[in-house]
């Protein structure tokens, strides 16, 4: 593609004439897609960084996420590091052809554009052998990404291909469909202790039998760190995702069946065995990694296909190849995930006044359990011992009046001292929960004033946190509990600011007089 204008893209059979124009292609600074036993590389002359700048020109792709240099023979590595160590020879005889990239400290013949600016260079032999045989026509190593505009799923097929690169390539070898479905595993051997940085379908289990220790990178599951480099492509970025919000829901069958059954507008992208009643796109058998990899970015193609707006996804398992199909699920969707293996969907909580109780009823009228941890405490109170005893321990008979609790007094006693509020929360806080846990009932909601200082969080999917304005929420505690001005102030002081709370949850509903019902809509569309 030049000054904006499209390129004609050829289609080329496998055969030993398409082969060899491709190898012309490349050998000529030229860009061609091709199929490999993961996904469909876009490639172009490794040696060649004019050519190298065309790939992040024809997928958009940011100019710090390294490529990957493809291999015809093993022997053609020697050029492109600076050694090749004896784990690195070790792991060429176990795995080289097939899906695994080696990361080595790279040779000056490799350039800035290849290696995104890192001194170390990504090298793997494909076990495709068209991909091999279009390495051996062009004569030299061949750069290559995936084959899709940056950040869309990865093509396992050419019509996919097509679709995302016609009129910005030279061409396309369309060699049907990819055997595993998601790209190489990438290992990095620059370091002391050999780590994955991709996962895929030569396993962390298998690499160990011929190296030993080997160690998973953090990024594999979560987020990189502002500021971290990415050391491997599909790392740093939001990748694989369809144009549909993906999220990802930790449950096991039938409480993820129950989920998305009860969600209305949505898809699910889910297993072939899994019940589900919305409209559905499945990604291979559960329990069957394989499967689950070569059906994953169709699935999510197809998504688009359909027109998906809202997804959730069943969680496969981190083991295994397991584990390289969750590393491309979260990214696709962006690291949002719902853990229904926690026993509330919705931890609800705000300053006093804020009007947390309202957003309750609101939220139970929208079918939500909701599970009062106030009230809770208020019923434990008058008639559980073991919490009246911790209570008679801590702050004596004066809490008392006739061998009942007298809460006022309590109140009295440590809202005015912090080290006694701090002693009281300690004492009580793990009886509740423990209470509340045990009423949970899908999908609840824990309504705690306290969620952050008793730990509560910890067993909610997610938190939302209601406000409103200071001298509004004052008014509504002098009128709500008769108090003064001042006893409202000092009750308001003794609670965790706003700030903290609308930082720690992952939405605020601002009750302020403004429409609730639509808030929490927007709630549900955004994080639910």
């Amino acid at each position: 593609m030049s000054g904006g204008k499209l390129m004609k893209t050829k289609i080329l059979k496998p055969t030993a004439g398409g082969i060899a124009e491709a190898g012309e292609i490349i050998k000529n600074g030229g860009l061609v897609a091709f199929p490999t036993e993961t996904v469909y590389g876009l490639g172009a002359n490794a040696l060649d960084e004019k050519a190298v700048s065309k790939i992040y020109a024809a997928k958009g792709r940011p100019g710090d996420n390294p490529l990957i240099v493809h291999i015809a023979e093993k022997e053609d590595i020697l050029p492109l590091v600076k050694e090749v160590t004896p784990q690195a020879r070790a792991l060429m005889e176990a795995f080289f052809p097939g899906p695994l990239t080696i990361i080595l400290p790279k040779s000056d013949k490799i350039g800035k554009t290849v290696s995104g600016g890192l001194d170390t260079v990504g090298v793997r032999m494909p076990l495709n052998p068209i991909a091999r045989a279009m390495i051996k026509a062009a004569g030299v190593p061949v750069a290559a990404p995936s084959a899709n505009t940056s950040g869309l799923p990865s093509p396992t097929n050419a019509g996919y291909v097509i679709e995302d690169m016609r009129g910005k390539i030279d061409a396309v070898i369309d060699g049907g469909s990819c055997e595993f479905g998601i790209e190489s595993t990438v290992l990095s051997l620059a370091g002391e202790v050999p780590v994955i940085l991709r996962p895929g379908a030569v396993t962390r289990e298998m690499l160990s039998e011929v190296i030993g220790r080997v160690d998973i990178a953090r990024a594999v599951t979560c987020g990189m760190k502002d500021g971290e480099t990415a050391a491997s492509p599909g790392m740093k970025y939001k990748h694989y995702a369809p144009r549909a919000k993906i999220v990802i829901v930790n449950a096991p069958k039938d409480k993820y069946e129950r989920f998305v059954n009860s969600q209305s507008g949505a898809f699910a992208l889910c297993y072939e065995e899994d019940d589900v009643k919305i409209p559905r796109v499945t990604f291979g058998r559960e329990g069957d990694d394989l499967s689950q990899s070569h059906a994953l970015f169709d699935a999510l193609r197809r998504l688009d296909e359909l027109g998906a707006k809202k997804v959730y996804a069943r969680n496969p398992r981190l083991e295994g190849v397991g584990l390289a199909v969750y590393n491309r699920l979260i990214r696709a969707a962006a690291f949002c995930v719902i853990d229904l293996e926690k026993p509330f969907l919705i931890g609800l909580t705000g300053q006093t006044g804020a009007g947390k109780g309202y957003v309750s009823q609101k939220l139970a009228g929208m079918g939500y359990n909701i599970i009062d941890a106030d009230k809770v405490y208020r019923e434990m109170t008058e008639s559980d011992p073991v919490l009246l005893g911790v209570l008679r321990r801590e702050f004596g008979e004066e809490i008392f009046e006739n061998g009942a609790l007298c809460r006022e007094r309590l109140a009295a006693l440590v809202f005015s001292d912090p080290e006694r509020l701090g002693r009281l929360n300690a004492a009580v806080h793990p009886l509740i929960l423990e209470r509340c846990e045990s009423l949970a009932r899908f999908p609840a909601v824990l309504d705690a004033p306290q969620l952050f200082e008793s730990g509560g969080e910890r067993l909610c999917a997610r938190v939302l946190c209601v406000t409103a304005p200071q001298e509004l929420r004052l008014r509504r505690i002098t009128e709500r509990d008769g108090i003064s001005q001042t006893a409202a102030r000092q009750r308001a002081a003794s609670q965790l600011s706003e700030e903290y709370l609308t930082e720690n949850s992952d939405f605020t509903v601002i009750n302020d007089g403004r429409d609730i019902i639509s808030q929490l809509i927007r709630f549900k569309e955004e994080l639910l």
